[in-house]
């Protein structure tokens, strides 16, 4: 017994000696840990303690861009079934900046960090998790603490892997924009192929992801965009047609290319100042699957009634179609028929520019991204 109290009594000195001079854990922990057991298995965990401070964009009160501050705090820790991710690049999403203003349905408590996609690698695991460990390549849907920080908490079940062939700023890219174009065309609008679809918006995150979703289910893809540049960037992702949605009389030429038909869906990016085009666009029994809007709008039913038309709201995955959403996504990713296409890159400390110029960019590139 005296013996083996002196042996743990050396180890836990010559630890100590090791954490003072700089030598780092994993010997401290080896040498406590010597013998096995349950204490080193919960060792082996703190290993990997998220003890210490971070890096995060903070938002104390709702207000304008200006509101989000990096502030420096405790790097939170992996619960149960989450995922603690060091996080490399973070993808910005309109929604953040409705949320941040006070304006959204949604009002978190504060303070809050914003932000759902988020890719990077796992560092830490909670102890019912099972589906990653550390080192994994990751991306989020969702996130528990937020993601415009150095690391984040996730749910395992809002955490997917991120395939080899993805940069981290493209998993970044993948998470809401894909799942949100998947949704609306074929869980909400059911396009089909052979059907014509048109994207109103389309050089965006959603709008590029809805591009090649489509194209590569076999629809014949139209797109808009506000500038040349961005029509381009619409047009080598997959779209046949492509139209600036700032010329007068563009709606005429969709018409056109249809041959006065008009189009089966519509992917609507800005419902309160498109929405009524839409309508006069559609074919027969259209649809209109309105993924953004940034305010009211009037509009003429008859529209509706003429042409027994939708227009049908776009939300989230239940957990049922999010397996098929996913098993699609891969099959796309791994394939190299999806491709995210990022657009401007911020630093953290960039955030409130970021969140200008989502807002206020006459002509999206693809997706913003803040990279860590």
């Amino acid at each position: 017994m005296r013996a083996d109290c002196a042996v743990r009594l050396c180890s836990a000195v010559l630890s100590v000696l090791f954490v003072v001079l700089g030598q780092g854990s994993d010997v401290s922990d080896a040498g406590r840990c010597e013998g096995g057991g349950a204490r080193c298995a919960d060792l082996e965990q703190d290993r990997y303690s998220t003890a210490g401070a971070m890096r995060a964009v903070v938002v104390r009160e709702f207000g304008g861009p200006e509101v989000l501050k990096v502030e420096e705090v405790a790097v939170p820790q992996a619960q149960a079934k989450q995922v603690l991710i060091k996080v490399s690049a973070v993808g910005v999403n309109p929604v953040e900046t409705y949320i941040r203003s006070g304006t959204h349905n949604i009002k978190p408590p504060l303070p809050w960090t914003p932000g759902h996609d988020v890719a990077g690698v796992v560092e830490d695991v909670g102890k019912e998790a099972t589906k990653f460990k550390k080192g994994d390549r990751v991306f989020t849907k969702s996130t528990v603490t937020g993601a415009y920080a150095e690391y984040t908490v996730a749910e395992e079940d809002a955490t997917f892997r991120l395939v080899d062939r993805l940069s981290f700023q493209q998993g970044a890219a993948a998470g809401t924009p894909y799942m949100t174009a998947y949704r609306a065309l074929f869980h909400r609008t059911h396009g089909k192929p052979g059907e014509t679809v048109l994207v109103h918006g389309a050089s965006g995150g959603v709008g590029l992801a809805a591009i090649q979703l489509a194209k590569a289910r076999g629809m014949v893809v139209m797109g808009t965009a506000g500038s040349s540049e961005g029509m381009e960037l619409v047009r080598k992702n997959g779209a046949s047609h492509v139209f600036n949605h700032r010329e007068e009389g563009y709606t005429d030429k969709i018409m056109a290319a249809t041959a006065g038909v008009g189009v089966d869906l519509i992917i609507e990016m800005l419902a309160n100042v498109n929405l009524e085009k839409d309508l006069e666009l559609l074919a027969r029994h259209g649809r209109v699957g309105v993924v953004g809007s940034r305010g009211r709008i009037e509009m003429t039913p008859r529209l509706l009634m003429t042409k027994e038309s939708w227009v049908i709201g776009v939300g989230r995955d239940t957990e049922k179609e999010l397996g098929e959403t996913m098993a699609a996504l891969y099959a796309g990713f791994t394939q190299g028929t999806l491709n995210p296409v990022v657009g401007r890159e911020y630093s953290l400390e960039q955030a409130t520019q970021a969140h200008k110029d989502i807002i206020e960019t006459k002509s999206a590139m693809g997706k913003v991204v803040i990279t860590i």
